[in-house]
């Protein structure tokens, strides 16, 4: 492949790009007040959405090769598949432990002015 870098293509940076972008925004929102918040909610839904639409529909080669190139075949597929599930599966686990800490967090009254 003439378009890697790290032997990784072009499709893993735009994943990652993706998902920075969404962080970024997402904590930008974060720190809105208001209904703006709930923001945060659209912008990820539509980067896991770019992502699956990357990973389930790749793009195909626009040109055939003249020449048949040598197969090469994956032994580590269904490791990394278990490793995707176990990082998903603890993403999960972790985001639904502190989401509670993070609306359960008091707010305190402000003092009243009294002249």
């Amino acid at each position: 492949m003439a378009s890697t870098v790290l032997q990784v293509g072009t499709g893993v940076f735009v994943i990652a790009m993706v998902w920075i972008a969404a962080l970024v925004f997402g904590t930008m929102l974060l720190r809105a007040s208001g209904s703006a918040r709930l923001g945060v909610i659209p912008v990820f839904l539509l980067a896991l959405t770019i992502t699956l639409a990357l990973v389930f529909f790749p793009r195909s080669p626009e040109t055939t090769p003249p020449f048949k190139e040598i197969e090469i075949v994956d032994s580590l597929f269904i490791g990394r598949y278990v490793l995707l599930a176990a990082v998903s599966a603890v993403f999960l686990v972790v985001f639904f432990i502190l989401l509670p800490f993070h609306f359960l967090e008091p707010v305190y009254a402000k003092a009243l002015r009294m002249h």
